[in-house]
């Protein structure tokens, strides 16, 4: 589980126990991916903190995967059935969300939701009246309630569609229909009427975050570098160069709604591009109209030349394919991997496995006390102990208090520990502590775990053996 994984997992836990979901302006985004969550947590009867799993939570973000690769059959009456199924295809190997419909994150839910949106403004052009824009407020207000980043999406679309079908203008029923829902479903899922405040502080929020990223500050071509492959790969090149073909084939054609595709592609890419604040999984959004346009652009080349193109098309398909299976299992967590974003490494089994080997041999079973020193931010690690309740986190080493018999530590805090354990207790109540861990354990890349058990427990963990 990746760290953010685990922390949403966490709010989740909170939803389940508490049946509220307290939306946090700060952080932590809105309550739409834990409210989808509740239908598979519920149908697994697993409705509690202690027994969710990975499979209850990533169904979520894999179904919002599978449903958005089959999305652009919406437009097959705008730009054909082979085009929409070859844009289908593309957006189905994409190493980028295959790697991402695996992660519980919004991510993968506000790129469906987008998608719909799209959809849903194209609607209100064929069927003019407040009905479409009833459906477009809603969609918007759902987007709002999974990602803050879907501002974004609402700003380059609402640009995009101005720009390319030049509307003559917007009834006041269709814009009144549109603004009544759109705060209906803000007010239903986010924040009441009286918690609005709560909508300002998110932009204050994220307005700073974006303009003072810390070390997620990336150059402006971060995207196109994942995009490419330019930044270690697995890229998406084969999606990219049709989508360029593709934006020509927009650009040249008197279709409307090829044009509103393509500017609302280059003002998101733009968009996201421009704030220093990135993380690769943003990608996502973007990915989506090059998609549209990248079959457009196949549909194209395969009708001028039909055999050639349909061989290389299935061979760099199945290429991508390939890459996408890979990224997502082999290479999950290995830093070469292009998509992997301070991903949590395989030691955090070890120190699972390690523990709940020392909780079968202790007295107490899992109700064992287990103290975790450190002033890192330990995540997903509360996700993985979450079946010990005696658990206690502390970022500095108390003097007084008798220690756990099973410790997990920062390096940085082994002079204090090594001070609480052999200097400060009086002679003749020391009790010795052994290594949990010979070898060095990582969390995750430069954060190392260290692991002491009481030489009691050790002895009890040592006859088990």
């Amino acid at each position: 589980m990746h760290a953010d994984e685990a922390i949403l997992a966490d709010k989740f836990g909170t939803l389940l126990a508490t049946g509220r979901y307290a939306y946090d302006p700060n952080d932590y985004h809105g309550p739409m991916l834990a409210y989808c969550t509740l239908a598979p947590a519920c149908l697994s009867g697993r409705t509690s903190y202690e027994r969710l799993n990975e499979t209850t939570l990533r169904i979520v973000p894999a179904t919002a995967g599978i449903l958005l690769a089959l999305s652009p059959l919406l437009f097959t009456s705008v730009i054909g059935f082979p085009a929409a199924w070859m844009a289908a295809a593309f957006l189905a190997v994409s190493p980028a969300m295959v790697y991402y419909s695996r992660d519980y994150i919004p991510e993968m839910l506000l790129a469906l939701w987008a998608a719909a949106w799209l959809w849903a403004l194209w609607s209100t052009l064929k069927r003019p009246g407040p009905g479409g824009w009833v459906l477009a407020g809603c969609i918007a207000g759902v987007m709002l309630a999974t990602k803050e980043t879907a501002v974004l999406v609402l700003a380059s679309s609402a640009v995009a569609w101005v720009v390319a079908f030049r509307p003559r203008g917007l009834s006041w029923r269709s814009a009144g229909a549109f603004a009544a829902t759109l705060a209906l479903t803000v007010s239903a899922l986010l924040a009441p009427p009286w918690r609005w405040g709560l909508l300002g502080s998110a932009a204050q929020s994220y307005l700073h975050r974006s303009v003072a990223p810390g070390w997620h500050a990336h150059p402006w071509h971060y995207y196109l570098g994942l995009l490419t492959g330019a930044a270690g790969g697995p890229g998406e090149a084969l999606l990219f160069i049709l989508a360029m073909a593709g934006f020509v084939i927009a650009f040249r054609s008197g279709k409307p709604v090829l044009r509103f595709v393509a500017w609302y592609g280059i003002l998101l890419a733009c968009l996201y591009s421009a704030i220093p604040y990135k993380t690769p999984w943003c990608v996502v959004a973007m990915l989506y109209p090059l998609a549209l346009l990248a079959g457009v652009a196949a549909e194209r080349l395969v009708r001028l030349w039909r055999p050639a193109v349909l061989v290389l098309l299935a061979t760099a398909t199945t290429y991508t394919a390939c890459q996408a299976w890979l990224a997502s299992t082999r290479y999950s967590s290995d830093p070469r991997n292009q998509w992997v974003y301070a991903q949590t490494g395989n030691g955090v089994y070890k120190i699972r496995d390690s523990v709940e080997a020392c909780a079968q041999a202790a007295a107490q079973g899992h109700q064992v006390a287990v103290d975790i020193y450190s002033p890192e931010n330990l995540w997903p690690l509360p996700w993985y102990l979450r079946g010990y309740p005696n658990v206690r986190w502390w970022r500095a080493v108390p003097a007084d208090g008798p220690p756990a018999p099973i410790l997990l530590a920062s390096p940085a805090m082994e002079p204090d520990l090594i001070r609480k354990l052999y200097e400060s207790p009086p002679p003749g109540e020391r009790e010795l502590y052994m290594q949990m861990f010979p070898e060095y354990v990582e969390l995750r890349p430069g954060v190392e775990i260290r692991g002491y058990v009481s030489k009691q427990l050790w002895d009890r963990l040592q006859q088990r053996h």
